[in-house]
């Protein structure tokens, strides 16, 4: 009975420290996530409070990359406002087609009803040479010049308008060169073609923004990387000291980008609040004149697209203006 009861194995025991070790191990990743965020935290918050001990100095260098982002944005607003209006005006363009001397006016009305048919052409209005006369005698006060005339001089007209999807560049040149071929006309006038050239000159605008954006930008990039430059001179006796108990070059690094990022963000803000004054300003004379030409025209300000793009360039110029002036200076200072 002895030796049956040896040969019996009994269970082992499974130990129990196996399900702690595993938490344990699963936990460590966690903790280094939370305490690398936290340590970004607080060298966020400390960065920004290194900056408000010396309130001047900060401010003065946050108003010139304002001032610097506020510029090329302006401009962009501004000439999004004349697009805007150019747009509406291209709404109501029209053609005008003089009649030959001669023609008549049977077959004018007959080919303002082909005319209508047209694909593309919404409306055709039919000015005869009295009516032409009328309204020359009405708008430019010459009534007794025109009294001494012998005969009427003005044609009869044919204004035609486009449909909004005929209402564009190309499609128009097209129609205006079909209509010059017509044997009655004498001449075939779009009364908006200067439309044409605002729009043009406003993408000269445009290109001239983008050039000037990009200057000021490299402006912003010598200002912040100067600014940075001389935080790290000043603090180079802890720099050294910090390379000296081991931190890496990406831990004293961290506290500088994040100077340029506060220093980023309160130039675009600044910026904003310019632009957006500035409009401000103008909406007053700008309603005042829209209403004397009878138009709804308003001034638009800083869309939400238009203000993220804008506080964006800010942040991404302050962090690469210090990333270029630490990446520098950082490797220079080493401890003997």
């Amino acid at each position: 009975m002895k030796r049956a009861s040896r040969n019996i194995r009994r269970p082992r025991a499974v130990p129990r420290k196996a399900e702690p070790e595993t938490r344990a191990k699963s936990q460590k990743p966690r903790g280094r996530v939370n305490a690398y965020a936290t340590h970004h935290l607080w060298v966020l918050v400390s960065s920004l409070g290194q900056l408000w001990r010396t309130p001047f100095s900060t401010l003065m260098t946050a108003a010139v990359i304002g001032i610097a982002l506020a510029l090329p944005a302006g401009l962009h607003v501004l000439l999004s406002n004349v697009q805007q209006l150019s747009a509406g005006w291209e709404d109501s363009a029209q053609v005008s087609l003089f009649i030959r001397q001669g023609v008549a006016e049977k077959r004018i009305l007959a080919l303002a009803d082909e005319l209508r048919g047209w694909d593309g052409v919404s409306d055709v209005r039919y000015i005869s040479r009295e009516q032409a006369l009328a309204e020359f005698r009405e708008l430019s006060g010459f009534g007794d010049a025109l009294d001494s005339l012998a005969e009427n001089p003005l044609p009869a007209v044919l204004v035609l308008r486009p449909t909004p999807a005929q209402a564009q560049p190309a499609a128009m040149a097209q129609l205006l060169e079909r209509l010059r071929k017509l044997d009655a006309v004498d001449q075939a006038q779009l009364d908006m073609e200067w439309i044409r050239r605002l729009n043009g000159i406003i993408e000269v605008g445009k290109r001239g923004a983008l050039l000037l954006g990009a200057l000021l930008a490299m402006a912003i990039l010598l200002v912040v990387g100067n600014t940075i430059r001389l935080t790290i001179f000043a603090r180079r006796e802890e720099i050294i000291i910090t390379k000296l108990i081991g931190a890496t070059n990406a831990f004293i690094r961290r506290p500088f980008l994040y100077t340029g990022f506060w220093y980023g963000l309160m130039g675009a803000v600044i910026a904003w609040l310019l632009v957006a004054g500035f409009l401000t300003l103008l909406s007053g004379p700008v309603s005042q004149l829209s209403f004397l030409y009878d138009s709804q025209f308003r001034l638009a300000g800083l869309d939400a697209t238009t203000s993220f793009y804008l506080l964006l360039s800010g942040i991404v110029l302050g962090l690469a203006g210090s990333w270029l002036a630490v990446s520098r200076h950082l490797q220079a200072i080493e401890p003997t």
